[in-house]
């Protein structure tokens, strides 16, 4: 396992030449924007466990490539669109990346190829590729298959204030006042 500060510098050439992968847990808290989108009140966040392996690929007639192989599994809380309550929502992030040299290579090739296409840095920052991926993966709308209770805003509509005027019946002295 690795700190999660070394993470956000890595290798991963040298990853690479080594062969073999990193693997660990990382706290939803370290991944602040991940973490803006969770339902705050509901504490059950469990960490995310994560794997990545980094590995060479030769290509005929060419040099080796560079991949980065990135794997999660997540159970996040999230505000369910109905009811407002906290909903865990499971989260699976399975992708294959390809590192190019420059931006201009990667922009170059993301037309005419189907793999996630990453510029190689020095220092490779591999929770923010996590993140990115955990928050690709959120649903638009989340929602529990079947809501507990009624939905918040059926809650809320019992206890409106009652000593406000019916805007109708404002509407119906108007008429009544009308010189028609």
């Amino acid at each position: 396992m690795t700190p999660d500060s070394a993470l956000r510098k890595l290798n991963l050439t040298a990853l690479a030449q080594e062969g073999r992968g990193l693997s660990g847990r990382t706290e939803p808290a370290e991944l602040p924007r991940l973490c803006a989108d969770l339902d705050q009140s509901d504490q059950s966040a469990q960490p995310i466990v994560w794997q990545a392996l980094a590995q060479w690929r030769e290509r005929p007639g060419a040099s080796a490539q560079l991949w980065l192989h990135l794997r999660a599994q997540a159970q996040l809380p999230l505000s369910c669109q109905r009811c407002l309550a906290p909903a865990l929502q499971p989260l699976q992030v399975d992708r294959w990346f390809r590192f190019v040299d420059s931006e201009e290579v990667a922009q170059a090739e993301d037309e005419d190829c189907e793999e996630d296409l990453l510029v190689l840095e020095p220092q490779f920052d591999l929770l923010h590729l996590l993140e990115d991926e955990l928050l690709m993966e959120l649903p638009l709308v989340p929602m529990h298959e079947r809501c507990a209770g009624p939905p918040a805003a059926i809650e809320n509509l019992s206890e409106a204030p009652s000593d406000r005027p019916n805007p109708f019946a404002v509407l119906a002295g108007l008429k009544k006042n009308s010189p028609d």
